[in-house]
């Protein structure tokens, strides 16, 4: 069968005391789908070997594979890629002036020659970098900055730089074998390290970092984690080709005046056909491409904020017309309770868009909804599968909400429920059930004795001059009960209860917790809310409010934190638990 063998490419022996590399390539057969898998932080800073040699080259043979990394987690979140450069660009603000008032007659530093362009690596190098291939054109490198003047301070951020540099050092050291691919890598690595210092400092100069440079730094992480990921990919016997995707939108003198939230869909279509066209001309190489994608107008991070790898993954799988987008996490997939606080929590194989989207919103990681919507409107499944466990079917997002779970069969094995129950009659239960912890309750009740038709107007007004977004609301004509996240300052906080108290009698309620439950057949279901709230009554868990979202998937109230655990077990329990026959899969930190 055509395309059914792998092709194979010789490369040059980096070394003289090495033989000639082969390395298999893509499925070139025109029939054969595109497949995007996108890697999280996490993945790439442990698993980056397994990746390679368990998955991606399992896949190559049948499909055509293109990978999407996110910046390399540390073994702390603070010390993950992303948080460091995010830190680094702050000390480059916060110590301008430390470091340029050195002593009495010290002068500042000449920034000449800073922005110079360094010639590319060779094509043919064993890490293959994008130029003058189709997938990536040059770009330019800083030069390495003259150490500091007699008299002035080392600045903050090289510190933070040493260490981003160090720990894929590290990586590269443990993850690579061959020399040259090796020799190369670290090449990369000091080169962008460079870069990054040279940026950082010309910050420090002007003494301003704009939107668009913030996204140039962040940026930085995606770089490094997609070349460490080439290398180890060529080391395991893998053409693949780094991508940079940092022009692919061409750069407008207005882009960092664009208002927050006003980039249409006809952006993200122009994105994905872009972005698409690019990664099509790395046949048959496998491209290893940056999440981050350049310059939006508006800026990445206030466009999109720190999910925007796995938006680009989804905008490639849509302009590659792939047959699915896998997204690697460190568990199986979706299940149906949090594994950690629920011991009989299962797997989820199937689930739909909306019930995805209502499972992210309160409390559990499974895909932004934005970033869901961008493949499932071209009806491409989204698969959450676990590096550890590569065999492992995973849970699919699938674009067709009439799809069926294989585990619908059996369903009427739930405690206590009779042949004549509502929920065994239409063998439908809830999918999952889920917590949002660290909630705060504020009950505003009206100071007016008659209805005043500006009373909810003044108090969502008063919440959107805060920046307020209300996860719940329950309201009747003088009374608002609303859940909002604990993440504002305290001072905030009291301003924000100040102004609520000019519409009337305010009260707050800290440490507490959403708790939800999901499921797309739920509007069919006579009797689920009953069932949910006897079983909370029941286990003595008192409920502070209820809320069921517009879309009927989604059962909502509000209890107190210390009973969290106690609820979720209730409610799994009563309304969720099956058969334990099947694999229960394995677990990590949270949802997937």
């Amino acid at each position: 069968m055509l395309g059914s063998k792998l092709d194979l490419v010789t490369l040059p022996s980096p070394s003289p005391s090495t033989n000639p590399l082969v390395l298999r390539q893509n499925n070139t057969d025109r029939e054969a789908k595109w497949i995007v898998q996108k890697y999280g932080g996490t993945s790439v800073g442990k698993f980056a070997v397994n990746i390679a040699r368990d998955i991606v080259s399992s896949h190559i043979g049948q499909h055509k594979i293109a990978v999407v990394c996110s910046a390399r987690s540390g073994s702390a979140k603070a010390l993950g890629t992303t948080n460091l450069l995010l830190k680094a660009a702050s000390e480059a603000q916060r110590q301008r002036h430390k470091f340029f008032n050195g002593p009495s007659g010290t002068t500042t530093p000449s920034i000449n020659g800073i922005f110079r362009s360094s010639s590319e690596t060779s094509p043919t190098t064993p890490i293959r970098r994008s130029s003058p291939s189709p997938c990536s054109p040059s770009t330019g490198a800083l030069t390495p900055l003259i150490t500091p003047q007699t008299g002035q301070s080392q600045p903050e951020f090289n510190v933070t730089v040493d260490l981003i540099r160090s720990q894929h050092m590290d990586a590269a050291k443990a993850s690579v074998k061959n020399a040259g691919i090796l020799q190369e890598l670290e090449a990369e690595i000091d080169q962008d390290c460079d870069w990054l210092r040279s940026f950082l400092f010309a910050a420090q100069v002007i003494n301003q970092i704009s939107p668009r440079s913030r996204d140039n730094i962040i940026g930085f992480g995606e770089r490094l984690g997609c070349k460490l990921m080439t290398a180890v990919l060529r080391d395991q016997g893998i053409d693949a080709e780094y991508v940079s995707l940092e022009d692919i939108i061409p750069l407008s003198e207005d882009s960092d005046n664009i208002k927050e939230g006003s980039l249409d869909q006809a952006f993200y279509d122009s994105v994905a056909t872009a972005v698409g066209e690019r990664i099509k001309g790395c046949a048959p190489r496998v491209p290893v491409v940056t999440g981050f994608f350049g310059h939006v107008p508006g800026s990445l991070l206030r466009q999109v904020g720190r999910g925007y790898t796995d938006l680009l993954s989804a905008l490639l799988a849509v302009g590659l017309e792939a047959s699915e987008l896998q997204i690697w996490k460190e568990v199986d997939g979706v299940f149906t309770a949090d594994p950690r606080k629920v011991p009989t929590a299962r797997l989820i194989p199937v689930i739909s868009p909306d019930e995805a989207a209502e499972l992210t919103y309160y409390g559990s990681e499974v895909v932004h909804p934005f970033t869901m919507e961008q493949v499932i409107r071209r009806r491409i499944p989204i698969r959450i599968k676990n590096v550890e466990n590569p065999s492992g079917g995973g849970t699919v997002i699938h674009p067709d909400p009439d799809i069926e779970a294989s585990q619908d069969d059996g369903l009427c094995e739930v405690q206590d429920l009779s042949p004549s129950d509502e929920l065994c009659r239409n063998k439908r239960l809830p999918t999952a059930v889920t917590i949002k912890e660290r909630i705060v309750v504020l009950n505003v009740n009206s100071n007016r004795k008659s209805v005043s038709h500006g009373f909810l107007a003044r108090i969502f007004g008063t919440l959107d001059r805060f920046g307020v977004v209300v996860d719940l609301i329950s309201t009747s004509e003088v009374h608002v009960s609303m859940a909002i996240e604990d993440n504002l300052s305290r001072a905030t906080m009291e301003r924000l209860v100040g102004e609520l108290k000019k519409s009337g009698t305010v009260s707050v309620h800290r440490e507490m917790t959403i708790l939800s439950l999901v499921g797309q057949h739920m509007r069919n279901l006579v009797g689920i809310s009953g069932r949910m709230f006897t079983s909370l009554a029941q286990g003595n868990v008192n409920i502070e409010m209820i809320s069921q979202g517009a879309s009927e998937i989604n059962i909502s109230c509000v209890i107190e934190g210390r009973d969290a655990v106690k609820a979720l077990n209730l409610i799994h329990q009563s309304c969720l638990q099956i058969k334990p026959e099947g694999p229960r899969g394995r677990v990590g930190p949270w949802f997937f």
